[in-house]
């Protein structure tokens, strides 16, 4: 049987990401550089990702043309939800993707890469979502699944259900 797993924000191939500084001084992500980076978050996505398994990107996850052969290293079954910094065309995608799309639901839960407005809220479960990287909102309606905030691996959905429902019992 498969699993369903989710994953923003890997920034494949991006120098800056490695030198960027949480709010309280200490680096955003533990490499100095995108080789390292990328070498650890493929191992972790692949020690956590089978090739029958599903997983939902929800958005930047290469920063340069330069990167993206690194995701057909990549297990899973693959769906980009597009963010912010996925600015090439569809066609340099869908090598790697089996589908790309702005957003998408799942088990009556948005998935997206900027979390939406809240006066979404009333029409979905959830807003999961990528793009704050290290910052989460305070509205339990939001579950941020940047790698900063899943160890840098990927999470399995039905693990997110869990931690939503731990965090507002009235969601799921």
């Amino acid at each position: 049987m498969s699993t369903t797993f989710l994953i923003a924000d890997t920034h494949f191939g991006h120098k800056g990401v490695c030198h960027f500084l949480r709010e309280d001084g200490n680096k955003l992500r533990p490499w100095n550089t995108p080789e390292e980076m990328d070498e650890e978050l493929i191992k972790r996505w692949n020690d956590t990702v089978g090739p029958n398994d599903k997983v939902y990107h929800l958005g930047d996850v290469v920063m340069n043309r330069k990167a993206l052969p690194t995701l057909h290293r990549l297990n899973g079954d693959k769906i980009l939800i597009k963010g912010n910094h996925d600015i090439f065309s569809l066609e340099e995608y869908t090598p790697f993707f089996r589908d790309v799309r702005a957003y998408h639901v799942l088990d009556n839960m948005l998935l997206s890469h900027i979390p939406v407005h809240p006066d979404s809220s009333i029409r979905y479960i959830s807003n999961i979502h990528g793009h704050t990287h290290a910052h989460s909102l305070k509205d339990p309606w939001y579950y941020c699944v940047s790698v900063e905030q899943t160890d840098y691996y990927p999470i399995a959905f039905d693990i997110v259900k869990q931690n939503i429902n731990v965090r507002n019992p009235r969601l799921i």
